[in-house]
């Protein structure tokens, strides 16, 4: 039998990266983990989710300043934004962060190496520094977790300078006076709401009639209202963009609205937030003769293993929903199938998150799906300004909506937009993994006054009729 340097490489430090390690390290294998970058984390926790939600923390706060102290009694007087400082603070947490997967590198003896690493062969692992330099590791199992990058539409270069992705928006260091976003997901919200809170003004543009796709519908019909009401977002949906020009200090977007007509869009910045793409270039995957279809993504099996005996593939590079979340759970999935183990993992109870203000989340079946599929259902609602403590807050905007299977109470789906979202959508991912009914969660106590108490009265309503404050 073959000696091998390690039990397991992993290729990508993020979510899914360094969880599989820390996982596998866990479970007794020698684990080495390779990182293109020099510090870890991946795109989540340097350019993505944790620097994201340090710039929506920090714009929210000077948003409340701004309309809601007063009408706590707070008077401030002489207030401004100073976003380099915003983004400094930003790059702290993001530092922490990622010393933190260090420290768990460490801690768990899970040995890293920086660089670009390929396959040489099925066992071997050519790392190719910034310098140039190479070297080699061999080993037994690999776990390909290199994630993604911004994706962009025909017509549209991404630059750099005007023309962005998310990750040239977090570094921007003066308040833009006007912003095109190019899409209306996850990203394009998140960004658009951190730059509005500040002054700019900001045009969505979207291909579709809708945002949020992918989510339950009246989600996105409330966050578009409440981000035109609050933040004076405007949108333009069913608008196709066909070309982003740098001017040199402005950005011109052509697109053809509805009816076909060319019309313009300028602004000091253009965020392309059109989604992102499998990071599986320059891996040497045709070497070893690993399976991507015609999008990029690796193909695997229930195992998540590849068509390639040994070699596993985990997060944005397989199908599915581009979450951490995910990546982690399919990182830890794959650690204990090869430890033997028989883990699990529930696709349709992994939420999905928004962090805008009020947040959106979702988790299970949306109710687009379940009227498609023919699935007999029942939907129970609340409206969060009902609720005393979301009064008490002064965060009223959206509602919780529960759909249970009309004969049998199970819950299908959860789905909430207001205060808190991305905490309490957990009740509906307990219910859907544990095969809840509306009832059960009904009949469980709530703490009074709790934005929680909103779930308690939708899945009342769920059962019929039986809510108690709607």
């Amino acid at each position: 039998m073959a000696e091998f340097q390690f039990d397991l490489t992993v290729i990508g430090s993020g979510p899914g990266g360094y969880v599989a390690a820390v996982r596998a390290a866990q479970l007794g294998f020698k684990v080495a983990i390779v990182e293109k970058y020099q510090t870890l984390g991946g795109t989540c926790l340097n350019v993505g989710c944790i620097p994201s939600k340090a710039l929506l923390d920090s714009s929210h706060h000077f948003h409340d300043a701004q309309h809601k102290f007063k009408a706590h009694g707070i008077q401030v007087s002489g207030l401004k934004v100073d976003l380099p400082t915003m983004v400094s603070r930003k790059q702290e947490v993001v530092n922490a962060t990622t010393e933190g997967v260090k420290f768990l590198m460490n801690k768990n003896k899970v040995t890293v190496h920086h660089g670009h690493g390929s396959f040489k062969d099925r066992h071997t692992i050519q790392i190719t520094s910034t310098d140039g330099k190479v070297s080699e590791i061999t080993t037994d199992k690999v776990i390909i977790a290199t994630g993604s990058k911004p994706a962009t539409i025909p017509g549209v270069s991404i630059d750099k300078s005007r023309i962005i992705s998310s990750t040239e928006a977090l570094k921007i260091d003066k308040v833009p006076k006007r912003m095109v976003v190019i899409g209306a997901g996850v990203i394009g919200l998140e960004l658009g709401s951190v730059f509005a809170r500040l002054g700019t003004e900001v045009d969505v543009v979207e291909y579709t009639d809708r945002a949020l796709n992918g989510m339950d519908g009246s989600l996105g019909k409330e966050i578009v209202k409440v981000l035109k009401k609050d933040l004076g977002f405007n949108f333009y949906f069913s608008h196709k963009v066909v070309s982003a020009q740098n001017n040199g200090k402005s950005v011109v977007v052509k697109a053809l609205d509805p009816t076909g007509k060319e019309v313009e869009f300028n602004g000091d910045y253009c965020l392309v937030a059109t989604g992102r793409k499998p990071y599986t270039d320059s891996l040497g995957l045709e070497k070893i003769g690993v399976s991507v279809d015609e999008r990029g993504r690796v193909s695997v099996d229930g195992h998540l293993m590849t068509n390639v005996d040994g070699v596993y593939a985990i997060g944005d590079v397989i199908k599915g929903a581009m979450l951490a979340h995910k990546a982690s759970e399919e990182g830890v999935f794959v650690a204990e199938v090869l430890a033997g183990q028989h883990p699990h993992i529930n696709y349709k109870a992994i939420p999905g998150v928004v962090y805008t203000w009020p947040e959106v989340a979702g988790v299970g079946y949306t109710e687009e799906e379940l009227k498609a599929d023919g699935v007999p259902y029942k939907k129970g609602d609340f409206q969060f300004r009902a609720s005393g403590r979301a009064r008490a807050s002064m965060d009223t905007d959206g509602f919780v909506k529960i759909l249970a299977h009309k004969e049998t109470d199970e819950i299908l789906g959860m789905h909430i937009i207001g205060p808190r979202a991305a905490d309490m959508i957990m009740e509906g991912v307990m219910g859907l993994e544990y095969r809840a009914s509306a009832e059960d969660l009904a009949i469980f106590s709530h703490a009074h006054p709790t934005f929680s108490e909103s779930i308690k009265e939708a899945a009342m309503d769920a059962t019929g009729a039986r809510a108690i404050h709607k």
